[in-house]
């Protein structure tokens, strides 16, 4: 019987709990050498390649492109080449071989092992008929379960975020590429070739009908509405019905009954979302919040100025006069953190989810530096380049969701930082000063904090440390 060797999903992030497949680089019954790509993953962070643990056979792949796997579960099998140089297991490279085993705790049961099956499923083998064994990166979960699930389908088209990502960087409509993954998903090759044949691009502004549904729209609108008896099904089976404001009576259409099926189709959280959707949660459940809001008055300022520059400077000059905020906090050892540095959690908001980058070492930048650091960061979220090691870390978070809308806010402290400031939407306001009224240009401020780490006071003279440093002239 040929020696089966199981590859197991190796931790991809810091304590990641799974990753999605985005693309399988073998097909099963393909050899692959070491260390050769075997696919890609999406995790919370990025877009992965994992590569291959041994030379050899492919012989099983554990789901498909859309598929979520947990950490420590079976990726693939394996038959090495008993005659190529495989890597020993006690070669050092960071590696650890098979499944995560607790210390002193007894062998298991090999009549009871479970293993992953390609359906999503589990089926139970004898310990003798294969030997589970795999490269393993880091710290993982035990486990082998693998949840077999279909990328998400928007607009009728079935792909994974990260295949998303690229058609929305190459500039490429997913409506009119042709799928070649299983069940209609379309892959990252697919919108590669897309790309580099022209066959898909997304439709030019000029293009656009009113409304914004271009040619597309006025084809529609120059054929005729085929009846409800002949309208072809929807992908889902159902049959699409006319919406109207008015029942065939002509009386208003009432919301259905909670008895009526929902006619929307549940989306399973995944990458960015899911891990983002997790966090919020701990978040929740970990932090005591309380939130303090003031206005910074910017009508000293002298000429044009880099506002989020200026955001990043105040918030320094705040952590050196009131360090108790720049800090982590460990709730079950009741213990704290003081950072000399400042490294600002910026939060970028994508399509995808929430990503927050870190702006590492922003007390020794100036203007100039801050603004080519976030140019990057926020260039390398966008094409899902960014290292995972520049996505945790940071000390101390800033939201500046005023560029789009909003004056205050209570944003999420994430642990184990303590504080997080919220930046609002820029307005001109009426302010009373000696002798009269003026209009002044303020800056809505937000700040909240971890209670059981700070006190109010401290976070009182926080706020007015950042805002004294965002009243000065330059």
């Amino acid at each position: 019987m040929a020696d089966i060797k199981t590859f197991y999903l190796p931790d991809l992030g810091e304590g990641l709990p799974d990753a999605t497949v985005v693309e399988w680089h073998v097909k099963e019954g393909d050899s692959i050498k070491l260390d050769a790509p075997l696919c890609s993953m999406e995790t919370a962070k990025a877009v992965v390649d994992v590569p291959s643990p041994y030379t050899g056979k492919v012989t099983k792949l554990y789901g498909a492109p859309g598929d979520i796997i947990e950490t420590g579960a079976a990726l693939a099998d394996f038959v090495p080449d008993p005659n190529a140089k495989q890597r020993a297991e006690s070669q050092e490279t960071g590696h650890h071989h098979g499944p995560k085993k607790s210390v002193g705790s007894p062998a298991p049961d090999d009549s009871q092992k479970v293993v992953a099956s390609d359906e999503g499923g589990e089926v139970k083998t004898g310990g003798k008929d294969r030997e589970d064994e795999g490269t393993v990166v880091g710290a993982m979960v035990s486990g082998s379960h693998v949840h077999v699930e279909q990328a998400a389908s928007i607009g009728g088209v079935k792909a994974v975020p990260a295949v998303r990502a690229l058609a929305k960087k190459l500039k490429v409509d997913l409506a009119r590429v042709r799928p070649s993954g299983a069940d209609g998903v379309v892959t990252l090759q697919d919108v590669k070739n897309a790309a580099a044949n022209g066959s898909a691009p997304l439709p030019s502004p000029a293009g656009r009908g009113a409304g914004g549904e271009g040619a597309a729209g006025a084809q529609r609108y120059a054929s005729p509405e085929p009846s409800s008896a002949h309208r072809a099904p929807s992908p889902e089976g159902r049959r699409e019905e006319q919406r109207t404001a008015v029942s065939l009576a002509g009386k208003p259409v009432r919301t259905a009954p909670p008895s009526v099926q929902a006619s929307g189709q549940p989306e399973q959280l995944k990458g960015v979302r899911r891990n983002m959707a997790r966090v919020m949660a701990e978040a929740h459940a970990n932090v005591v919040p309380t939130t303090l809001v003031d206005d910074a008055d910017l009508h000293a300022w002298i000429g044009k100025q880099d506002i989020t520059a200026r955001l990043v400077r105040a918030i320094v000059a705040a952590c050196k006069a009131v360090p108790a905020l720049n800090a982590w906090f460990d709730g079950k050892n009741l213990s704290r953190t003081l950072h000399p540095h400042v490294d600002i959690g910026i939060a970028v908001d994508t399509d995808d989810g929430l990503f927050v980058p870190a702006l590492r070492n922003a007390d020794m930048l100036d203007g100039h530096g801050v603004r080519a650091a976030i140019k990057r960061l926020r260039t390398q979220v966008e094409d899902r380049s960014i290292p995972s090691s520049e996505l945790s870390g940071y000390t101390i978070s800033l939201s500046n969701f005023g560029m789009f809308a909003g004056r205050y806010a209570t944003p999420v402290v994430v642990p184990p930082t303590v504080a997080i400031i919220g930046a609002g939407k820029l307005s001109h306001d009426v302010v009373a000063v000696m002798g009269g009224i003026e209009v002044h240009r303020r800056m809505p401020i937000s700040l909240t904090f971890d209670h059981r780490a700070a006190t109010g006071g401290e976070a009182a003279r926080f706020l007015k440390a950042l805002l004294d440093d965002m009243a000065q002239p330059h």
